[in-house]
């Protein structure tokens, strides 16, 4: 689909790039010629994922808490070392559980949005203040979800990815005199090592879910990774400030109380 060549010479980080989504995006832009850090927070596991995506070009790493500035300025003096300058940054990490809003307490909130929201915008504004701004020229693609009508059974990140969705159109204006584009990628249902994690109700409720999708099939990591280097790349270099669903439609016409009905169901005497 895309040229061999079409991110050759270029810098990228990818926050979350150990797994899932965020690791085929590492894996994609790599396979295109970026040379690539991903980072996230444990060490073991991102190491593992590196020397796996070393196969596919130049992938270096580094542990790093996105709610830390500290920790991220740690991340960009490395990649200042080895490379000189930063093309692109993917903000892909995040975190949330499924949970009934009035039953989230003030440290689950709160850390929800200190990850999702927080974290997102410490990574735009170090890289920006870092290099982009420095540069005169960057770009940047959030990854957040399917928030179009709300985000029953997680409002948390509900509200988080909401804000990074305002986030991005607020910094394509502001930072467009800097030659950043910025825009957000919203998956909806993808089949990764994230649905995993959830208990078998709630997989079943995503599966059940699947039929009501228009293209009638989950998204995969691969779907997300080609819309995220589409948008990355010079093919998208008068696009900044926008939203692009990959969800087949799941976002016009699907149940979003299903999530909120299981964990309900757990409820129940």
């Amino acid at each position: 689909m895309f040229h061999p060549e079409l991110f050759k010479d270029k810098i990228a980080l990818v926050s979350g790039g150990r797994s899932g989504i965020g690791y085929a995006i590492a894996k994609q832009m790599l396979a295109l010629g970026a040379k690539v850090t991903i980072i996230s927070r444990k060490e073991g596991p991102l190491e593992k994922a590196a020397q796996e995506l070393s196969a596919f070009g130049e992938c270096d790493f580094k542990a790093c808490d996105i709610r830390q500035s500290e920790q991220i300025q740690a991340v960009l003096q490395q990649i200042k070392e080895r490379h000189g300058r930063l093309d692109i940054l993917i903000n892909n990490a995040g975190g949330q559980f499924p949970a009934l809003a009035e039953m989230i307490n003030d440290k689950g909130w709160n850390a929800v949005i200190n990850n999702n929201l927080n974290g997102t915008f410490f990574m735009c504004r170090e890289t920006a203040n870092h290099f982009f701004i420095p540069q005169k020229g960057g770009v940047i693609v959030n990854i957040i979800a399917n928030i179009y009508r709300g985000f029953p059974g997680m409002v948390h990140t509900g509200a988080a990815r909401a804000g990074v969705e305002n986030l991005t159109r607020t910094l394509a204006v502001e930072w467009s005199s800097h030659n950043i584009r910025i825009n957000c990628v919203a998956p909806g249902t993808i089949e990764s090592s994230g649905l995993e994690q959830y208990p078998p109700p709630i997989q079943n409720m995503f599966a059940e879910a699947k039929k009501a999708i228009p293209l009638g099939r989950f998204g995969t990591v691969e779907d997300v990774a080609q819309a995220t280097c589409f948008l990355a790349s010079p093919l998208a270099s008068y696009i900044t400030g926008t939203n692009l669903y990959v969800d087949g439609a799941q976002h016009l016409n699907s149940d979003i109380m299903g999530l909120p009905n299981v964990i309900k169901s757990f409820l129940k005497p």
